[in-house]
């Protein structure tokens, strides 16, 4: 496949305008990790504005490998890159920009209704309302209704039509108002246990408090992590009743910081509760 130079101009042209791009590849979607970087055993690279702990100069790390340095967007690497992307990518959130992606005519209609009106570019099946802000990114906020702001990528389809206007509340509401609620833990105490040992608050506020922390700290290798934690805290807390919504909210509310999606979540917690035979 040859580049278009139309695609790499347009990256070029974006990333003047301070708008961190990285190259597509069929089916719209980034560039895998290299050899060296599977898995993010190199440690990753945690945003846009820092550098990261991985010196590759391949265009192997998604959103974070987004960048609006010139010579970065022509070199070797990423110009081999260009010539298989179909189009240009950006992060929104380093763009200080968040994008509600309507998949459909229903949800574009809801937005008319709902949110302030902003910038808007046509898309295959539906249209980006695009403000200035940056908040979480989430996938299924609402019936075809996805966030794409911090940690996420969007396709560039153009400048769009209309003014600019800040992120609104309603907006961020979404994040609270329409995610899926956490499941709940149901499996009982073993019988014959008696009183729960672990019913003192501060040991269970502590067990909590040290869960929130690895995944808030987990700098590779997220899903495992959100995974493993989700493991050890069932195992110790899971068949004696000690949970609640609240703690299991606090270590969801965790792992969405560092970008893993309700889905995820629940999918994390499913899967730790079947290994455990909960």
């Amino acid at each position: 496949m040859t580049t278009t130079p139309n695609i790499v101009q347009t990256a070029l042209s974006l990333a003047a305008s301070g708008v961190p791009v990285l190259p597509l590849r069929p089916g719209k979607v980034p560039f895998g990790n290299c050899p060296s970087c599977t898995g993010n055993a190199c440690g990753g690279r945690p945003n846009m504005k820092t550098p990261g702990p991985c010196q590759c100069p391949d265009v192997c790390h998604a959103w974070a490998a987004a960048t609006t340095d010139p010579a970065v967007i022509l070199s070797p690497p990423w110009r081999a890159a260009w010539r298989q992307a179909v189009c240009v990518g950006y992060h929104p959130g380093g763009a200080g920009l968040t994008v509600v992606d309507l998949d459909d005519a229903n949800a574009i209609t809801w937005a008319r209704a709902t949110l302030p009106a902003t910038r808007t570019v046509a898309t295959t099946r539906g249209e980006h309302w695009i403000y200035q802000g940056v908040m979480q990114s989430a996938n299924g906020v609402r019936p075809g209704v996805d966030i794409k702001s911090t940690m996420a990528y969007a396709r560039w389809l153009g400048p769009g039509t209309g003014s600019l206007t800040q992120l609104p509340d309603v907006v961020r509401a979404l994040m609270v108002k329409e995610r899926p609620a956490p499941r709940p833990v149901t499996a009982s105490a073993p019988a014959g246990s008696g009183q729960c040992p672990h019913r003192t608050p501060a040991y269970l506020e502590r067990g909590i408090a040290m869960a929130e922390q690895r995944i808030t700290e987990a700098r590779a290798a997220v899903h495992a992590t959100v995974y493993r934690t989700f493991l050890a805290v069932l195992s110790t807390h899971g068949r004696c009743g000690c949970l609640t919504e609240a703690h299991i909210e606090r270590l969801f509310t965790a792992a969405r910081a560092k970008g893993e999606s309700p889905r995820h979540c629940t999918d994390a917690w499913t899967n730790a509760r079947t290994a455990l035979g909960m």
